[in-house]
């Protein structure tokens, strides 16, 4: 199959832009990672019009795919884990084409996990972690259990994702699999979840509960990278951190995280005046003794 797709990733390959390309082959007819497609053509280019572009093949009764991707949106998937494919696609992708050992110190970064990338990215599974957890106990409160019962879900998702990250893993496609051995505590709590024969609201009931016990327990680890930056300086405006190089990727998460570290006192509000009368402008800074 090789020889068939040579020709397509060969004229890429020549291109100075191109820094590497990887085939990913389909090894189980049902599995997703490669969109059920038979294979998959992963080209890395500095830079392009397009972060991704992509596009599809058939030949005899195979079908396959050829994504072109920037160098960073490449970085962006691995940091902000929405596309766990790509794990996948690098571990397991047969190298086609790496210039200048591109792709091979890639995967030893991935294999080595730097600490650095861990803490940054534990901070953005945590702040996702108390949104879904914070919307589904105001679902919960509210009695709409089916919708409590949904961000539950995905909270757990992101504490499983947590801890796998706090681990040195990626977190993969299969990360239950992963969190089986990893954290045995979270994948009992999904299982009574998802099996108990309970009702729904006790299921959850008992669910948030010892979902807090173990967000406490992840509380240090999880704020350790919002923290650092914001000992960067005395006080800062919400403005300021949104628009933080290494602070946007908390996105939309990052008020309900700040708020969560207010609420823990990790983080103190710091009131100026304004040429109002009783309003003040509200600023944060780092708490004197963080844990």
């Amino acid at each position: 199959m090789e020889d068939i797709l040579r020709p397509i990733y060969q004229e890429r390959a020549s291109q100075a832009n191109t820094i590497g390309v990887l085939m990913i082959e389909k090894k189980k007819k049902k599995f997703p990672t490669t969109d059920t497609f038979d294979f998959i053509l992963l080209i890395i280019i500095k830079s392009g019009e397009q972060p991704v572009f992509v596009k599809h093949y058939t030949f005899n009764d195979k079908k396959a795919a050829m994504h072109i991707v920037t160098q960073a949106q490449l970085n962006e998937w691995m940091l902000l884990g929405n596309n766990r494919k790509i794990f996948d696609w690098l571990y397991e992708g047969k190298v086609l084409f790496d210039r200048n050992e591109y792709i091979a110190n890639l995967k030893r970064e991935l294999m080595e996990f730097p600490f650095y990338g861990r803490k940054m990215k534990m901070g953005i599974e945590f702040a996702r972690l108390i949104r879904r957890y914070t919307d589904g106990k105001a679902f919960f409160d509210e009695y709409h259990y089916l919708d409590a019962y949904n961000y539950v879900v995905q909270s757990l998702h992101h504490l499983a994702r947590l801890a796998v990250i706090e681990n040195g893993f990626h977190p993969e496609v299969t990360v239950w699999h992963q969190v089986k051995n990893i954290d045995p505590e979270i994948y009992k709590l999904y299982q009574e979840l998802v099996c108990s024969e309970e009702t729904l609201e006790k299921r959850l009931e008992l669910l948030f509960l010892a979902s807090e016990f173990l967000i406490h327990s992840r509380t240090q680890i999880g704020s350790s990278h919002i923290l650092s930056v914001l000992e960067e300086k005395a006080s800062w405006s919400f403005n300021e951190m949104l628009n933080h190089p290494e602070l946007k990727a908390y996105s939309v998460d990052l008020g309900i995280l700040l708020e969560y570290l207010i609420d823990k006192n990790l983080i103190k509000i710091v009131r100026e005046d304004t040429k109002g009368q009783a309003i003040f402008h509200r600023y944060y800074q780092v708490a004197e003794k963080l844990f």
